[in-house]
């Protein structure tokens, strides 16, 4: 990091102590700009994804209301599907959503996939730009999409950084725990294949989300994200993105139970290093009773190549999947150039993460 990002960062530190919080995201989002390496490519159709820093209110608690409302006039006909909007309040938080409903649902007890859009998206663009509700209406399964208001973060970033937002009981991820659960008892969802996912800050707040209610979630999808206690302000997110987790917090981290996961990164990652990546897979094997894991190369037909971990306990049961794919930037690999941050080039990250989801029902045991 040059001088003038280290003086631009000790400003931004100084701003958010003092109480500045909308002058110390200004900062660091020019900051961010001003180190952000271009990464373009003919198949890629990701811009500068740089600003995931906007802290919100602070809201704690526990589930207290559920208010779910449903607009049928919004629906759109996918093939034989619906994507219906909605809206839902918890704890005083209230967050819109669009949930894909596949076709034939009535009298099936069907899985359930949440996805957390990145900064600057929203439900429409990350469905187009994942395709998942194509994989949802070939395979049966429901898809839900939580959408980050501009009150909560201005730049519709999930807050991921914000001590707030990183434990069970408050703020976002009781949000987004109990928008599941109400989703779930309303379509009648089969309670032990329901999975979460995420791209950049939503991939960061899935993980926190899935090891604070792994009651609720079977497993968890982490594409171009952070492990769970990367930050807990501003400064430190900053840091996390651009160098990954610092050595001292990668041994501390945030305390929560681990579901099986499912690693997808870029190795040319600029916006988050993909060092992040492997501090995910990192934190699932501390303590954890696993072999070496097993390796192999690839390539996506006529795109990218990448390296796929797979990590088995010693019994032989798969607790984690990481793809390593070269050359790739900020971006959902295999995605649409329907929708933004995605990379065509790319194995199919929607794909794997719905094969490794159905092959990981909820473990009782």
């Amino acid at each position: 990091m040059n001088d003038t990002l280290q003086d631009m960062m000790r400003e931004a530190t100084r701003l958010t102590q003092a109480g500045q919080l909308s002058e110390a995201t200004e900062l660091i989002q020019r900051a961010l700009s001003t180190s952000q390496t271009s990464q373009t490519s003919k198949a890629t159709t990701a811009s500068s994804h740089s600003a995931f820093l906007t802290p919100s209110s602070v809201i704690d608690g526990v589930i207290v209301s559920r208010s779910v409302e449903v607009n049928p006039t919004d629906a759109e006909i996918y093939g034989a599907g619906e994507f219906i909007s909605g809206a839902h309040t918890h704890a005083g938080l209230t967050r819109n959503y669009k949930l894909y409903v596949p076709p034939a649902h009535a009298g099936r007890a069907l899985p359930l996939v949440v996805m957390l859009h990145g900064c600057t998206q929203d439900a429409d663009d990350f469905a187009a730009g994942t395709e998942m509700n194509v994989r949802a209406r070939e395979q049966g399964f429901f898809v839900l999409y939580p959408t980050q208001s501009q009150d909560g973060n201005a730049q519709r970033c999930w807050n991921w950084f914000a001590r707030a937002h990183q434990q069970r009981g408050g703020g976002e991820p009781a949000l987004l725990a109990d928008m599941t659960q109400s989703v779930s008892k309303h379509y009648a969802i089969d309670l032990d294949r329901v999975y979460i996912a995420g791209l950049s800050a939503g991939g960061a707040m899935a993980d926190i989300v899935a090891s604070a209610y792994p009651e609720i979630y079977a497993a968890v999808g982490i594409h171009s994200g952070l492990p769970r206690g990367a930050a807990t302000n501003v400064a430190g997110a900053f840091a996390a993105m651009k160098n990954g987790e610092p050595a001292a917090r990668s041994t501390a981290k945030a305390s929560g139970a681990t579901v099986p996961s499912i690693v997808f990164h870029g190795d040319a990652d600029h916006t988050v290093h993909p060092k992040n990546g492997e501090q995910v897979i990192a934190a699932l094997l501390r303590g954890a009773d696993s072999s070496a894991p097993d390796v192999e190369q690839g390539a996506a037909s006529g795109g990218r190549s990448y390296t796929r971990s797979v990590y088995r306990a010693n019994g032989g049961y798969v607790f984690a999947e990481h793809w390593l794919v070269q050359g790739a930037g900020h971006a959902w690999s295999g995605g649409s150039a329907k929708g933004s941050y995605t990379d065509a080039l790319g194995p199919d990250a929607s794909g794997e993460m719905v094969r490794f989801f159905l092959a990981h029902p909820r473990r009782t045991e």
